[in-house]
């Protein structure tokens, strides 16, 4: 499969745990690309083009009201897939899609992807599996954000968050994870600050880097533990 100069050398795992009779329907059509944090793939409404598969970083899926606010919905690293469900005919994306840590991703056009899924039915499971990962992802974050507080919130989306960035620190302005959050950027500012207050976490020009990770846990609402049940990381 093409990989770019760049590559980090981890890996998709739905493409990892696909067969060679797959690879094979897929690899002459797939492309590997580094994607900067903050790029737009695609907006709702649009027609999916690609289907993306992270081996690194993380996609974010978000609603998106007609005031122009937007909250986060699901997030995709190297576990999942996005746009999987344009495999199974043409289809109109319901949210923005946003590089939310900077990415290596392998794309494949919607087209090409059809065409190799009418001819396999364990891409087809692919399509539908990860379509019913996002739907329980979106499921989970809408109760989370309409009954938990938001600092157990702010704690669940940082270790999600951290679990696709690796070791990494976690680059991200106060604007941004107001976003993510469906909150106001003031409210991101005291949160973070009591968080980091009690140890958890150092905040510094948008670098969140996790200090003690199982307090973090403990300060993170059930969700954490509900939604990564749900996938493997």
């Amino acid at each position: 499969m093409p990989q770019s100069k760049a590559s980090t050398g981890r890996t998709n795992d739905l493409l990892s745990a696909l067969g060679r009779d797959q690879i094979d329907l897929l690899s002459p059509h797939i492309t590997t690309e580094n994607l900067d944090q903050g790029v737009i793939l695609s907006e709702a409404g649009d027609e999916t083009e690609f289907v993306y598969f992270p081996h690194s970083g993380m996609l974010s899926l978000l609603a998106v009201l007609n005031d122009g606010r937007a909250i986060e919905t699901a997030m995709v690293g190297r576990e999942g897939a996005v746009g999987a469900m344009a495999g199974l005919g043409l289809y109109i994306s319901e949210v923005r899609v946003v590089v939310q840590l900077r990415a290596e991703v392998s794309k494949i056009a919607a087209s090409r992807f059809r065409k190799a899924t009418a001819r396999s039915d364990v891409l087809r499971d692919l399509c539908m599996n990860s379509n019913e990962v996002l739907l329980a992802q979106t499921r989970v974050t809408a109760a989370c954000n309409a009954v938990h507080v938001i600092e157990a919130r702010f704690c669940r989306w940082l270790l999600h968050t951290a679990d696709r960035a690796g070791n990494d620190p976690i680059n991200l302005t106060q604007q941004f994870l107001a976003e993510m959050l469906g909150v106001r950027r003031t409210s991101v500012t005291e949160v973070a600050r009591r968080v980091q207050g009690m140890g958890a976490i150092e905040y510094s020009r948008g670098s969140i880097k996790i200090q003690d990770r199982k307090l973090l846990e403990r300060l993170a609402c059930e969700c954490y533990a509900t939604l990564s049940a749900r996938s493997v990381l």
